[in-house]
């Protein structure tokens, strides 16, 4: 069993802003130690100086170089003697035509989004099974059940993530390792990822309703880290993102793929000013919410009640378990 949350040492990679930044300050808000990492020196410090030095380390560290992320690791144990939770949420973005997008930019969100989280499990598992054990929580998104336009690299970095993290959890059951594997399904939340997008939209992208605040978020990774579950979507939207697909994906492209839709729901009325972090961090002190104009929902029924997503055929199975029991 992973131990209590205000007893534990967690690494949050992609911790200055948005989800990332609300999660080291739930972890804070119970104890726990945190140690903070991300590109941006200026976000981290912020953080850590709210946070509070004893308490939390930053560690300034780009995920798709799999030697500093290696290096974060080294400074969690030095500093705080182990790892008890691991938290991969770094992700960057490049909304527009896959026509209109580079390799250069479909490679990156890839290194970062994807290739990422490879990089901090493999640094995670040594130090996890030094601890005597721990558990692994990756933020993928509802954007790797179903697929929206305009999103591409995004959409297929979350996809193979899914798959990721299911390859992974098996293999620690096989070994009957003591790691558990949680992976994050949040729906559309307010942080500034959407301003630190790339854009070739021609006006800053938006998240599509209903949006939620990213500590309804944190609040499932806390928890996560204290009682991993498979996977957990955050925010009834992913109900939609799910049955979307399993059963009218052809439907639910055509909604979709519908133009007006699409400029209605996916682009802000605030005009593209041409900053973004996707190769670079941006100079900024770092914050939870973004600039959303419309209502942000700061509660999700619906994670609260269920806490995970049925994978497909999971219910089939419940079905036929139960059965069995009941026949026996």
């Amino acid at each position: 069993m992973p131990k209590p949350v205000s007893e534990q040492v967690v690494v949050i990679a992609g911790a200055s802003t948005g989800i990332g930044r609300a999660t080291a300050l739930a972890f804070a808000e119970q104890g726990a130690r945190v140690v903070c990492a991300a590109r941006g020196v200026q976000a981290l410090d912020t953080l850590v100086r709210e946070i509070g030095p004893e308490r939390a380390l930053a560690v300034p560290t780009d995920v798709a170089d799999p030697v500093a992320v290696r290096a974060l690791a080294a400074a969690a144990e030095e500093r705080f003697g182990r790892i008890d939770t691991w938290v991969n949420n770094a992700a960057v973005g490049v909304w527009g035509k896959v026509e209109d997008i580079t390799d250069e930019e479909f490679d990156r969100v890839m290194r970062v989004n994807f290739l990422g989280h490879v990089h901090g499990v493999r640094a995670a598992l040594p130090a996890l099974r030094r601890a005597g054990g721990g558990v692994i929580i990756g933020v993928a998104s509802v954007e790797g059940i179903r697929s929206v336009p305009l999103h591409a690299p995004y959409t297929a970095s979350k996809f193979a993530l899914r798959g990721f993290y299911d390859c992974l959890r098996m293999e620690l059951a096989q070994e009957g390792a003591p790691i558990a594997v949680s992976t994050i399904l949040p729906a559309s939340i307010d942080t500034p990822f959407f301003e630190h997008s790339r854009s070739k939209l021609g006006a800053l992208p938006k998240p599509p309703p209903p949006v939620y605040a990213p500590e309804v978020v944190a609040e499932s990774i806390v928890h996560a880290a204290e009682h991993p579950s498979r996977e957990i979507p955050v925010g009834g939207a992913a109900v939609a993102f799910f049955l979307g697909q399993r059963l009218a994906p052809a439907l639910t492209d055509a909604v979709m793929s519908i133009r007006r839709l699409g400029a209605n729901v996916l682009r802000n009325d605030r005009p593209d000013n041409g900053v973004d972090n996707l190769d670079a961090p941006l100079d900024e002190p770092g914050q939870v919410h973004g600039s959303h104009p419309g209502p942000v929902l700061r509660h999700s029924t619906f994670t609260r009640l269920f806490g995970r997503l049925p994978r497909p055929g999971e219910l089939l199975t419940a079905a036929v378990a139960k059965r069995h029991r009941q026949a026996s």
